[in-house]
């Protein structure tokens, strides 16, 4: 730990009725957060210097909500970038990932603002209509969704393990210019990659609900997963 962010963490204001012992402990607790921020900076500032990263050959194919079948470069719209989510809704599923739909419903709620600043695509092996019928239940309203057509792009991006079948999410970002369509960055996280206990994930964690049960005193637990429904 940086003796700055000690020094920035004696400015705490202390709370009525805290014991010492909290005292001192919070401060400390501060001058981590202070130096997990600037580790998030300097990741997230690492991650925008990526050189240019691998073309994207192939003319992968999507169905939009009007049935008209487009290429990977036409998601992007007026934008340079696009954002995109495949997520575990193949049409062998009775319903969607309750932990793809998790993260889905607070990207819907941010979809506008992203997209001021980038394409915001969710792609599925399901029907588009389908899809949307679950967004609709759901409340969602901003996300587009397409139908992969055919499963290349759910194959050589890691959605779909051919030997069994079965899915994985897949986020990843992508590049236009005047060579066409690069990959800037795919979440690489595999369960190999995990530490010991842990599932596989980035940091930080893209879901919000993760990041909120941080903060209490139960924390995330490692046992615990949200579901489509609670009774």
């Amino acid at each position: 730990m940086s003796t700055s962010s000690m020094e920035q963490a004696t400015k705490r204001k202390p709370w009525p009725g805290e014991s010492e012992d909290y005292a001192q402990a919070r401060r400390k607790l501060l001058a981590e957060e202070i130096e997990l921020q600037r580790r998030i900076d300097g990741v997230a500032e690492q991650r925008r210097k990526l050189p240019p990263g691998p073309a994207v050959e192939k003319d992968y194919r999507f169905k939009d909500v009007n049935g008209t079948e487009v290429g990977l470069a036409d998601l992007f719209g007026d934008k340079q970038t696009l954002v995109t989510y495949f997520w575990m809704y193949g049409p062998e599923r009775e319903r969607p990932c309750p932990m793809c739909t998790n993260l889905l419903g607070p990207l819907d709620a941010n979809a506008n603002d992203l997209k001021q600043r980038v394409a915001l695509a969710i792609l599925g092996r399901s029907p588009v209509e389908r899809q949307v019928a679950f967004a609709r239940e759901r409340g969602w309203h901003h996300l587009q969704f397409h139908q992969t057509v055919g499963d290349s792009y759910a194959l050589d991006f890691g959605g779909l393990d051919p030997a069994n079948g079965w899915e994985y999410p897949v986020m990843a970002v992508f590049q236009k210019s005047d060579d066409g369509v690069r990959l800037f960055w795919k979440g690489e996280m595999t369960g190999e990659m995990a530490d010991a206990g842990k599932d596989p994930r980035g940091g930080p964690d893209f879901a919000p609900l993760w990041s909120a049960l941080d903060l209490t005193p139960e924390g995330r637990g490692d046992k615990w997963y949200p579901r489509l429904e609670y009774y």
